[in-house]
């Protein structure tokens, strides 16, 4: 458990380390960095600042338009006393050739950490690789931890313990959202139903991963193309965009394909009287959940925008703090 306001009494696996998906950390990882993210955000409903970062940058990279993950991390750098520095690939001279490897070992030299917000999930792990500082994952087109830790956190504040819990994943199911979804299940062992046609399965390579570690957790991993199925008796039901960056062209055809996936009142309404609604953002209203969910009374979405903050303060004083 964190100690007073100025020491925390967390033991601190993430020291140094790149965090690109939620399975490269234990259990005992997470709950760490949940409990870590509590603390912070107590302390800073109490006013606190602390200065853990003084002296200490950010290089935030974007290939990708950010909202919650580039001003979450800015904050949340300056909230710990260090500094975030933002660059647009097209300001970098990847943008005209240079290597991912090159990039990453000049960094390595002028800041103490790299978040990269990228397409391919190969380009975090060459930076990874290259780099002598740590990478943080901001969204990869296969994982984003850092939502998913947010995610957490909102439910723990919320229900408590999450063991008991039936979480409901419904929609595109191949996206970065739901694989770092079945990751946490897995390693935490939680129940997670996720819901999605055929074609939109989950990655086979992450979903294999997450079979062989729920046998030693506990978990609970079921895939239906049923989302009524999925959600009936769910005490969470989440789900994201259908159309994500990068899938712009398929618009029409994942809009038709994915119509019987949208949360609606009708299938919120098999869920328990008391579950939540999460959504990572940005949402579509009217595509994959109606008004009535989102902006309902049992919609955590807010508060789990929210959370993005307090979980990259923890994680970036973990990361970047001995």
């Amino acid at each position: 458990m964190p100690g007073e306001a100025g020491t925390s009494s967390v033991a601190n696996p993430f020291y140094m380390r790149d965090v690109l998906k939620v399975s490269d950390f234990t259990a005992e990882d997470v709950r760490a960095l949940l409990e870590e993210a509590r603390w912070m955000k107590s302390l800073r409903r109490k006013g606190y600042l602390h200065s853990y970062l003084q002296g200490r940058t950010l290089a935030l990279i974007f290939e990708k338009p950010s909202t919650r993950t580039r001003v979450s991390f800015e904050v949340a750098m300056l909230e710990l006393g260090g500094h975030p520095l933002v660059l647009r690939s097209d300001e970098l001279q990847l943008g005209r050739g240079e290597t991912v490897e090159d990039t990453a070992r000049v960094l390595s030299r002028y800041v103490d950490g790299i978040l990269l917000r990228t397409h391919a999930h190969e380009t975090l792990e060459r930076f990874a690789g290259a780099a002598d500082i740590p990478v943080i994952n901001g969204l990869s087109d296969l994982h984003h931890p850092t939502q998913v830790f947010a995610d957490l956190l909102t439910l723990v504040e919320h229900f408590g313990p999450l063991g008991e819990l039936k979480i409901a994943y419904v929609g595109d199911a191949r996206n970065n959202v739901t694989h770092s979804w079945i990751e946490a299940a897995a390693l935490l062992g939680l129940t997670l139903v996720v819901a999605s046609p055929e074609e939109y399965r989950p990655d086979p390579e992450i979903w294999s991963w997450a079979e062989a570690r729920a046998r030693e957790s506990g978990a609970d991993l079921r895939w239906t193309s049923d989302p009524r199925e999925a959600v009936a008796d769910a005490d969470v039901v989440i789900t994201d965009t259908w159309v994500s960056m990068g899938t712009e062209a398929e618009r029409e055809a994942r809009l038709a394909r994915l119509r019987p996936y949208q949360v609606n009142e009708e299938l919120f309404a098999l869920a328990r009287k008391e579950a939540v609604f999460l959504h990572c953002l940005p949402a579509h209203r009217g595509e994959e959940v109606t008004e009535a969910v989102i902006d309902g009374p049992r919609s955590l979405v807010w508060d789990e925008a929210e959370n993005r903050l307090h979980v990259h303060k923890a994680l970036l004083r973990l990361v970047l703090a001995p």
